[in-house]
């Protein structure tokens, strides 16, 4: 029988925690985060950036980087606007959003760009 691993992620130590499933691989190289934007784009979802600083991380409500881009499906336009909102809150957690119009829900939701822990 295997072992189940204990993550040592500690509400003191900000540096540890994690945000969603994603948080737990290691970070994505710049092709694997196109290729999830695109695979957003392919599936007919809205993508939408939001930003936090990360000591607020926990927080449900996250700061949304302009409107959700409705219908867009220019990949390179929808990369642009991460490293944008990164740029602008160079501290903060930026993460993508899929939007689902069928189930009117977050069909995607991944941190692209992790902040400094404070």
């Amino acid at each position: 029988m295997m072992t189940v691993q204990d993550y040592p992620s500690r509400l003191s130590d900000p540096a540890s925690r994690k945000l969603g499933t994603f948080s737990y691989l290691p970070e994505m190289t710049k092709d694997q985060i196109r290729k999830q934007v695109e695979w957003i784009v392919q599936n007919g979802w809205n993508p939408g950036i939001e930003h936090i600083e990360p000591k607020f991380a926990k927080s449900n409500y996250w700061y949304m980087w302009k409107l959700p881009m409705f219908g867009e499906t220019d990949v390179d336009a929808i990369l642009a606007e991460l490293d944008e909102c990164h740029d602008a809150n160079p501290g903060h957690h930026v993460r993508l959003l899929g939007y689902n119009n069928f189930t009117q829900s977050q069909g995607a939701n991944m941190v692209v760009y992790r902040g400094t822990a404070v």
